[in-house]
């Protein structure tokens, strides 16, 4: 009788751990936390589904593969392509197949095998002097214009937002024209690669260059701080190769870890960050553009104008990735 009683009380135990584990999700996140907890709260009041985030600037593809199979992760959330495109060299992800996904994520902005999907997109716009150059048609070819030489601020040519540039680039012009335009852009720069984006705009408002690069949500961030507004106030911001291919576009993005012990309702909360209510908080809270079409961005944002953006592909800056690092190393970019 009292093996009956005590089998009872395992198997109850077990139930209420598998219950606790239906009813809970991790999720590994690059993504600060100001951004992403709002939205968890929100999709955990409207379903019940608890999630705990683990937050990291760097190291979560490491630390998955140290954990294996134990991983507590059900999703990754990235702040750029290249860290989805890591976890999926490392085999740390499994396709995530959800037609809400595939309806609310424009086909170029997410893996053709469902391994990742883009959460928002972001523009590599170039910055200029607002007294010395004014508002700009540029094309990203012309920052290797003579015209411009002694006169561009960048950020660390290896950067992941700078590769992916230089990436679409062999995309568009093959490696060789690419080269070339790397070793025009590099002779025109202010100074060698230093800073974050912000760094970038910030010199240009002191006079130490008339034209940056920068991803466009900096720009909206700046403008909400006190002590970069001045920066930012200093700068036009252009959306380049409108007259032709578009802008290059990088995005933050979302998958499914491997290892998950949730599959379904990670991909349900997958299926929330993708709706409207968590793509207008992207949109609203961090100056993002939303990766589903119907979604607006900001008024701030919306104020800049419209853009059209380049048609290539996200997952084919992965093709070129390698020899993007390969040209920035022979052309010595950062040195």
């Amino acid at each position: 009788m009292k093996m009956v009683k005590s089998l009872a009380v395992i198997g109850l135990t077990c139930f209420a751990s598998i219950a606790n584990a239906a009813d809970s999700l991790t999720v590994y996140s690059y993504r600060q936390a100001f951004l992403i907890e709002p939205i968890l709260e929100n999709f955990t009041k409207e379903t019940g589904i608890k999630v705990d985030v683990v937050f990291s600037k760097k190291g979560i593809a490491e630390r998955m593969m140290r954990e294996g199979r134990l991983s507590k992760a059900d999703i990754v959330l990235t702040s750029d392509f290249y860290r989805l495109m890591e976890l999926v060299e490392k085999d740390l992800v499994v396709p995530a197949s959800s037609d809400i996904l595939k309806q609310n994520i424009p086909e170029k902005y997410r893996s053709p095998d469902d391994e990742w999907y883009a959460l928002t997109m972001r523009v590599r716009n170039v910055y200029s002097s607002k007294d010395r150059l004014g508002k700009l048609d540029i094309n990203y070819e012309d920052l290797a214009d003579p015209k411009y030489k002694g006169k561009i601020c960048t950020r660390s040519g290896k950067h992941p937002y700078n590769v992916s540039l230089v990436a679409s680039m062999i995309a568009h012009h093959g490696e060789q024209e690419t080269k070339t335009w790397l070793e025009g852009w590099k002779a025109n720069l202010a100074r060698k690669p230093q800073g974050n984006d912000r760094a970038q705009v910030k010199a240009v408002s002191e006079g130490l260059c008339d034209l940056a690069i920068g991803n466009s949500y900096y720009l909206g961030k700046m403008l909400q701080d006190p002590k970069q507004k001045a920066w930012a106030d200093a700068i036009e911001i252009n959306f380049p190769n409108q007259d032709n291919r578009g802008s290059h576009i990088n995005v933050s993005g979302m998958a499914l870890a491997k290892h998950s012990k949730n599959q379904a309702a990670a991909i349900e909360l997958m299926e929330y960050l993708s709706g409207d209510k968590a793509q207008q908080v992207y949109a609203e809270v961090n100056f993002e553009y939303p990766v589903k079409a119907d979604v607006s961005p900001s008024k701030l944002v919306a104020s800049w104008g419209t853009f059209k953006a380049d048609d290539l592909p996200i997952y084919k800056l992965a093709e070129y990735h390698g020899a993007a690092i390969k040209l920035l190393d022979e052309v010595k970019f950062d040195l």
